[in-house]
């Protein structure tokens, strides 16, 4: 990392967002600063406070449990080469159960509507995907992938490629 990007963010973690002086990182926190700041409208990130709150939600459930047990599973193999630990994939797998249960109630998973809450998770399913993790068992999450895949704006070149190169 570059002294000039330490300067900027001290916690060294990427993305980091240097808004004309305003500087914030986790991509989540960033996705909800842009939609706010820029949005034409709020039909990413609803103004309404309970369709704010499920969005929330599931932002935080991505990144504080589904995200986090594919960390806690893969990073130590990925990374350190340790052999996988079956118990902390299971517990990946009972976060991927969850998400399949939220998609078995909406079409989008805070609702029936694409939200920054769908776009955090399909990267985070595209990672678990890149690692060849079986998602067949998860009829929802199959169906809602294939639709945000389709329906969000520059997923090939903002996501999918990254997501492969990660998984090698």
């Amino acid at each position: 990392l570059t002294p000039e990007f330490i300067k900027l963010n001290p916690q060294h973690n990427v993305p980091t967002l240097d808004d004309n002086g305003f500087v914030l990182n986790e991509s989540r926190a960033i996705m909800t600063y842009l939609a706010d700041q820029y949005g034409k409208d709020d039909s990413l990130y609803p103004k309404d406070p309970k369709k704010r709150a499920k969005v929330n939600q599931r932002l935080y459930f991505d990144m504080g449990t589904l995200y986090q047990s594919f960390g806690d599973a893969y990073y130590p193999h990925m990374f350190g080469g340790a052999p996988l630990d079956e118990d902390k994939k299971k517990k990946l797998g009972d976060a991927l159960v969850f998400l399949d249960g939220f998609l078995e109630k909406s079409a989008f998973v805070a609702g029936e509507d694409l939200t920054l809450a769908d776009l955090a998770i399909v990267a985070s399913i595209s990672t678990i995907e890149a690692v060849e993790y079986d998602l067949s068992p998860y009829k929802n999450i199959n169906s809602w992938y294939s639709k945000v895949k389709a329906a969000a704006p520059g997923y090939k070149e903002a996501n999918e490629e990254g997501a492969k190169g990660f998984g090698q």
